[in-house]
């Protein structure tokens, strides 16, 4: 299949789309909270043309949201009703079994819960006010921010690195102190346990 983007001009509801995934970083989400807020006043239009959010339309001609779902869980709770999408595929012909198999194939669906478990399809909230919070995904997107790894093409990269951490790092100590826990990171993210990952900046030999 050739991947198309088909930029649609129309604003969509943000309560209309259906996330691809199970969970988000809600620190993440706060912190695109507050960067609207900062924006919004004075860019605000200017940025939601410039991030069309990326969907698939699938079983029953659902916009199913394959990126940007903190940005877009954090434009809602601002309080933003619509933004403007690209459709990268049609899907909507499919059956729901095919239509999943192909979200998977092409890597744009992760049902996985907090606990990093695979779940079925059906699990998937249906809005993006659904998303719960895992804090390694949180930890991931802090990890990156500090220059722990490279931004990646790969899909769902950022869950592959807070995978790597809930293995690592102790949950009491996340909870307990976010930044002990990301200076810990930082020192995991060097080793070479960690260079299978996507985007990862280690010493080489």
């Amino acid at each position: 299949m050739t991947q198309t983007y088909e930029p649609h001009l129309q604003p969509v509801a943000i309560a209309s789309l259906r996330p691809t995934q199970m969970t988000v970083g809600f620190r993440e989400v706060a912190c695109k909270s507050l960067e609207w807020r900062e924006i919004s006043g004075h860019d605000g239009a200017d940025f939601l043309g410039r991030h069309m959010v990326p969907v698939v339309i699938g079983w029953k001609k659902h916009a199913y949201l394959i990126d940007h779902h903190h940005l877009v869980r954090a434009l809602q709770e601002e309080g933003v009703a619509h933004v403007l999408t690209s459709v990268v595929a049609d899907l909507s012909d499919l059956g729901k079994t095919e239509f999943w198999s192909v979200m998977d194939h092409y890597r744009w669906s992760y049902p996985f819960d907090a606990a990093g478990e695979r779940q079925p399809h059906n699990s998937l909230p249906k809005s993006v006010a659904g998303l719960i919070d895992d804090p390694y995904r949180s930890l991931a997107g802090a990890l990156r921010g500090a220059g722990g790894y490279a931004k990646d093409n790969t899909p769902f990269s950022e869950f592959m690195w807070a995978d790597f951490l809930r293995n690592r790092i102790d949950a009491k100590l996340l909870r307990r102190d976010f930044k002990d826990a990301e200076i810990a990171a930082l020192k995991l993210a060097r080793t070479k346990s960690a260079r299978h990952l996507p985007g990862w900046c280690g010493p080489s030999d």
